[in-house]
């Protein structure tokens, strides 16, 4: 049995492009989620790697340039993950594992609670139907 996240609040993982699409693209399509997450209707949990992923893609020249064009520092998207995530410890490995190691992180720890999974990754996309018997729901 999943650990159980605070008052069955239903538990989501998010990949590193969807945190990016959160909270410095303002990308519409994941809207609903931030509300979610915003109002406490979901619940996004994360582990230390999570964090360092993102601050090292923060730093790829091509971020870099969408932060200056939006005029958001790395600090302030990494403010928003440290506000809105909750710090949980590293997953066990999963059974179903991903090409780009990577994203395998992510499913680790979307197995570890049965989590939905937020990701536009195409390796971690096309593992949809194997982790849905693992209570894993995978969205984009």
């Amino acid at each position: 049995m999943p650990p159980s996240a605070a008052g069955g609040t239903p538990a989501v993982v998010i990949d590193t492009n969807r945190v990016l699409d959160l909270w410095l693209f303002d990308d519409p399509q994941v809207d609903a989620l931030r509300d979610a997450i915003a109002r406490g209707g979901a619940r996004w949990l994360a582990q230390p790697a999570m964090r360092e992923e993102l601050a090292r893609v923060l730093g790829y020249p091509a971020v870099l340039a969408q932060l200056a064009r939006r005029q958001r520092t790395a600090d302030v998207v990494l403010a928003a993950f440290d506000r809105w995530s909750h710090p949980v410890p590293a997953a066990d490995p999963a059974p179903v594992r991903c090409r780009d190691p990577d994203d395998q992180i992510f499913i680790d720890l979307a197995v570890a609670w049965r989590a939905r999974l937020f990701s536009k990754d195409l390796a971690v996309l096309a593992l949809a139907r194997r982790l849905a018997p693992l209570g894993v729901t995978v969205e984009r």
